[in-house]
Order: C-alpha cells, then sequence, then structure tokens
C-alpha cells in the first residue's frame, strides 16, 4: 500500500490555519481574502505533483490527475463558520491532497488517480451547497444572481468579482470519470472519543428539515395593557417552543436532533408587547420517517396553538434535505482500511450533519470516514484533535483510497 507522509499532513493543515488564525481557530467565510488565499494555496499544491489546476466562477477548486486507468475524487471545503474551528472542512481537503501525491508517487499505483476538489460555501454563507451543487450541474445562473451573504448583505456577484471571479465558467465535473467521491472530516460530536474509538465508518449522512413558526398578537404598550386581554406573539411562540420540547423525545429516534437556534420578537422592544414573533425549528435524523412523525406532531402543536389562542400561529417548511446513504462499497473499504490499521477501534455511525458527500452521492458512489473531536466541539475556536489522529485518519484515507483504486483496475 502507499504511505502518507505525516508530518507534512500536519503542516499543511498548519499553513491553512496560519492563512486565517482567530483565537485558536481561523475566521475564513467564503469569499472572503483569507479563503480565496487558501484555495490559491491548495491550487499550487496540487500544481506541484502535476495536477492541472482549476479554480473556477464559483470559487471551486479542482486538481485533475492525468492518470489514465482508474480515478477517484475527494476533498471537502477550506471556508469556515465565522469564528470558527481549523479542521472542520481542510482536514478532507488535505487528505485528498495528500493520498494524491502518495498515489503518483507509488509506481504500483501509476495508472490510477485522485481528483481532488474543495467545494466552495459547504459552510453555507450564501446559499445550500453552492459549490458541490454547482460541479454536478445543479446551479443555475439566477441562484446566483439572488445569493448574499448571510452576515454582510454582500451579493455572491460582487463577492466573486472581489475574488477576480467575474465571467470565469464555473466547471462541471464528469461523474463516470470517477470510482466515485470520499470525504474525510472530523466528527463534531463526541461520540468516537467516549466510547475510545479512532475512526467513524459513515453509513448515512441525515435528512434535515427546517420549518419558520409564525406568531401574530397585537402590539401594545408593556405598561398599560392589562394581563388579561394582552395578545403576546412571544409567549405564544415561546409555549410552542416549550410544547416541541417536552413532546419529541417520546416520538424521536435514537439519533433524532432539533433545535429551535432563532426566535425573534417584532418589535423587539423591552416596553412594547411583541405583536410577531418568528420560531425557527430544525430537525435532523437519518431517516425519513421519523423526520414524517416530527413534522406532523410539530404542524399538530402549531395548529392545537391557533386554535386556542390568543395568538395566531402558523407553520411552513424553509428547507428540506434527504438522507444520503453512502455506497456499500465504500463503506467497506472505509471499514476494512481501520480494520488493517486501528483493529476494533472503529464503528458505523451516521452523520448529523450535512457534507459535500450527500450531493455527490445522488451522482455517483460516496463514502465518508470520521475522525475523533476532542469535546465533541465544533464550529467554534476550540475545535480540535489530536495530532495522533489526525494522522491515522491520513492513513485510514489513503489506504480505502487504494483499496477502492485496485478493486476498480
Amino acid at each position: 500500500m502507499p504511505e502518507i507522509n505525516g508530518e507534512r499532513v500536519l503542516a499543511d493543515l498548519r499553513a491553512l490555519k496560519a492563512l486565517a488564525p482567530y483565537e485558536g481557530g481561523v475566521h475564513r467565510p467564503t469569499l472572503s481574502p483569507e479563503h480565496v488565499a487558501s484555495l490559491k494555496w491548495l491550487a499550487a499544491e496540487l500544481g506541484a505533483i502535476g495536477h492541472e489546476t482549476k479554480l473556477d466562477g464559483i470559487a471551486n477548486v479542482f486538481g485533475i490527475s492525468k492518470a489514465k486507468g482508474p480515478k477517484l475524487l475527494g476533498g471537502s471545503h477550506l471556508e469556515s463558520q465565522n469564528h470558527a474551528g481549523w479542521l472542520d472542512g481542510p482536514l478532507g481537503v488535505v487528505y485528498a491532497l495528500e493520498a494524491a501525491r502518495a498515489i503518483a508517487a507509488d509506481p504500483a499505483f501509476a495508472d490510477c488517480g485522485v481528483d481532488v476538489i474543495s467545494c466552495c460555501d459547504e459552510e453555507g454563507h450564501f446559499g445550500n451547497f453552492l459549490g458541490s451543487r454547482s460541479s454536478i450541474g445543479d446551479v443555475d445562473e439566477a441562484a446566483i444572481d439572488s445569493a448574499a451573504d448571510r452576515t454582510t448583505g454582500t451579493p455572491l456577484r460582487r463577492a466573486l468579482a472581489a475574488a477576480g471571479l467575474a465571467g470565469v465558467p464555473r466547471h462541471v465535473l464528469d461523474p463516470k470519470r470517477y470510482v466515485g467521491f470520499l470525504e474525510a472530516h472530523i466528527e463534531q460530536g463526541d461520540w468516537l472519543e467516549a466510547n475510545d474509538l479512532k475512526i467513524g465508518v459513515v453509513t448515512k449522512i441525515v435528512g434535515i428539515r427546517q420549518y419558520l413558526i409564525t406568531t401574530e398578537g397585537m402590539q401594545n404598550h408593556a405598561g398599560t395593557t392589562r394581563m388579561a386581554i394582552r395578545r403576546d406573539a412571544g409567549v405564544a411562540a415561546a409555549r410552542i417552543a416549550v410544547a416541541i420540547s417536552d413532546h419529541f423525545p417520546g416520538i424521536a429516534g435514537e439519533r433524532t436532533v432539533w433545535t429551535m437556534g432563532r426566535m425573534a420578537y417584532d418589535p423587539g422592544a423591552p416596553s412594547v408587547i411583541p405583536g410577531g414573533a418568528e420560531l425557527v425549528l430544525q430537525m435532523r435524523d437519518p431517516e425519513n420517517a421519523v423526520l414524517d412523525r416530527l413534522e406532523v406532531a410539530a404542524k399538530e402543536i402549531v395548529a392545537d396553538a391557533d386554535k386556542s389562542g390568543p395568538c395566531r400561529a402558523s407553520i411552513r417548511q424553509t428547507r428540506r434535505t434527504e438522507p444520503a446513504a453512502m455506497a456499500q462499497n465504500f463503506m467497506d473499504a472505509v471499514r476494512d482500511a481501520a480494520e488493517a490499521l486501528v483493529p476494533g477501534k472503529h464503528v458505523d455511525m451516521p452523520s448529523g450533519a450535512g457534507h459535500d458527500a450527500m450531493v455527490f452521492s445522488a451522482h455517483m458512489p460516496a463514502g465518508m470516514l470520521f475522525v475523533p473531536s476532542i469535546g465533541g466541539i465544533s464550529h467554534h475556536w476550540t475545535e480540535n484533535t489530536s495530532d495522533a489522529d489526525i494522522v491515522l485518519g491520513a492513513r485510514v484515507y489513503l489506504d480505502a483510497v487504494a483499496r477502492l483504486l485496485k478493486a476498480a483496475r
């Protein structure tokens, strides 16, 4: 089997971190100067191993192998959440880069290649998986025209122009070129660490459903309106949130999670009774049947609140992402690689977060592996993984790549 250079893997990750340092992590939002610098860094590294490189019109980076035989696509993303961790995304890009180097350098795999992709905006600053979706032809120009940064409001077209990408064509992959797509990622949870495990073999990526719950009451003076006649939309929304939190545990699946991460009052002033309120509910599970059950319950809770008053209440779905199953041969390859390198220290598990692999899985075989996250922390600058676990994960990744390429000969 080919070999990785563990010190080089760690050096690459630290080099990317140094391009956008924030506290112990990074601040590298999509199409920021720091993000663009990381894309150029990757393109240079890919060019150094003889790959044809492209930085396309939606800020995807492609490293294209010149091998004539079987090829695998690997990668992840390089942008971060705002003020977040240094491994969420870059780990998978660097693993793919190192695998591409190792395969290219090994005479036993002279006919094989690893193409590398960094998918722009997996973190959703401008939209939902814009980079990976664009790479398989699922993003039109109208979607780009309408997209804007969720934090700054900057239109995507303007951000692309500032990055020097105005008018640059977007590259679309040919899925038939590949045996499939393999992504590595930190777990972003604590299951591996808590159970003294080293590798997660991803079986499914969860489906995500999101809803906007709206309550309508009567805005009025907080000091002069009697409690008996108030129609407080904020209280109505809070009661719905409590009802959902109380009811869902009894009908959820083993790995169901739900979050009400945003509640907004209108007008949101201390001395004004809210006349309107919005509550965002998001729920995730690997099985549609569970999500269907939760959706029915949420709608019933909102309908009961609307009926009983004193405020009107409504709910509408704003996002739906289907669960994505990983390909059996990719799961087998990761599992066999893990067993060869860390016997008994791996586990089959679903991913509770969305990843670019879910987009690619609809067009080619796809797989994922996880490495432990210290304390289960992610989307925060204290996110971390031990050097030993990073290097081990890279070895398992390359071993799985080699198994998949050999099987495709």
